[in-house]
């Protein structure tokens, strides 16, 4: 079997383990290990040496063309994806009607299938609210207009 063939195995190994457990890097190394071996097929006189360099230089560049340019542009290209594990953000802005009267600044609006907890001026049950900030898991809330 000719060295091209084994880089591309292993860049076919890690790949499946991007696959399997996914977090973007062992991709590009596996892309370094493709290119790596598409190099040993066009010069196949390359030493071992040769080859670990370019292995090294292109893993290097690919993640760096990876967290340098091309992760910005996915972040860019995803509107409220920073706040895509932080739920109670996500409901700034929105409104909702409350479950529980806010008596002393505290009560429960629906949201969804459940109640959150809301702080705000104090309002009878059935009040449409408007998140205004998230403390935590209460939603600070004023009376929607």
């Amino acid at each position: 079997m000719t060295g091209h063939y084994l880089w591309w195995i292993l860049a076919l190994v890690l790949i499946a383990i991007e696959v399997a457990v996914p977090g973007y890097f062992m991709l590009w190394i596996g892309i370094a290990a493709a290119v790596t071996g598409a190099l040993l097929w066009a010069m196949p006189d390359l030493s071992l040496l040769s080859q670990a360099i370019a292995f090294a230089l292109l893993t290097f560049a690919s993640c760096a063309v990876y967290g340098f340019w091309l992760r910005p542009r996915l972040r860019r290209s995803q509107p409220g994806a920073e706040r895509l594990n932080r739920r109670a953000e996500q409901m700034i802005g929105r409104r909702y009607v409350l479950v529980e009267a806010i008596v002393n600044g505290r009560g429960k609006a629906q949201v969804g299938d459940g109640q959150w907890l809301v702080s705000g001026p104090d309002l009878p049950i059935g009040s449409a609210v408007e998140v205004l900030s998230v403390d935590g898991t209460t939603l600070l809330v004023r009376a929607a207009v």
